[in-house]
């Protein structure tokens, strides 16, 4: 791997864990490799949110468990729409990938991961990528969707500001179909799909595909086993 050349950005990172070996740890890696600079190491959520606001990295890398505020906490907390969350933690559990996503991580990491899978981890993200394929996000969300006691919501007045083909590309996102088999699905081209999912995730104020995923059952527009639309009200054509 090069150096970046003269000019070209860094991937700004900033490191979220209440362990002082995990902090040192992580950052000789992420230092040690070219493009990506860890601009600041905190212990606790708080810290973390305020490290956002001050330094606004592309990627925050975010223990679960802190003191002060957990990582899922500050996370919802985090407002700016360009820093994005990989969430770590030492436990591989559905409901805890679950609860990051739904929090707005875009990625969900394991502490004894290699250093390679680190270092990939944090350049995904910050490409714009999620650390999780959608279709597994859509087995997850499924899953506590169906075993949740709360009534279907309302579909969110968000979906009026998509047109009839957006909502139609938002289920099939949440049904965990690639950019290659909305294509086929739709009959365009891949770069017509990349359009419609990026005017999607803008729409809609979401970091990534995952999100839109997420997004997707949260806000009624599909169910459980169904992607079936759910709208209220008049709907712009396509």
């Amino acid at each position: 791997m090069t150096e970046p050349g003269a000019g070209e950005p860094r991937i700004r990172v900033v490191l979220a864990d209440d362990q002082a070996l995990v902090r040192t740890g992580f950052r000789l890696i992420l230092d040690s490799e070219p493009g990506i600079e860890v601009v600041d190491a905190v212990s606790d959520g708080a810290a973390a949110v305020a490290a956002v606001h001050e330094h606004r990295p592309d990627v925050v890398l975010m223990d679960v468990q802190m003191p002060v505020l957990d990582g899922l906490a500050a996370t919802r907390q985090i407002a700016c729409p360009a820093t994005r969350v990989i969430i770590l933690t030492t436990f591989e559990r559905d409901e805890y990938i679950f609860e990051a996503l739904r929090s707005g991580a875009s990625g969900f990491l394991l502490k004894n991961s290699p250093p390679e899978d680190l270092i990939a981890a944090v350049r995904l993200i910050a490409a714009g990528e999620a650390l999780l394929a959608p279709s597994v996000t859509r087995r997850i969300i499924e899953r506590f969707a169906a075993i949740s006691s709360r009534p279907p919501p309302e579909p969110a007045k968000e979906l009026r500001f998509l047109t009839e083909r957006e909502v139609e590309v938002l289920c099939l996102l949440a049904s965990g179909k690639s950019n290659a088999e909305l294509a086929s699905a739709l009959f365009v081209g891949e770069a017509t799909v990349k359009t419609h999912v990026s005017r999607v995730l803008t729409k809609l104020n979401l970091r990534d595909r995952v999100q839109a995923v997420v997004f997707a059952y949260e806000s009624g527009l599909v169910t459980p086993g169904s992607s079936a639309v759910r709208l209220t009200g008049d709907h712009p054509p396509a």
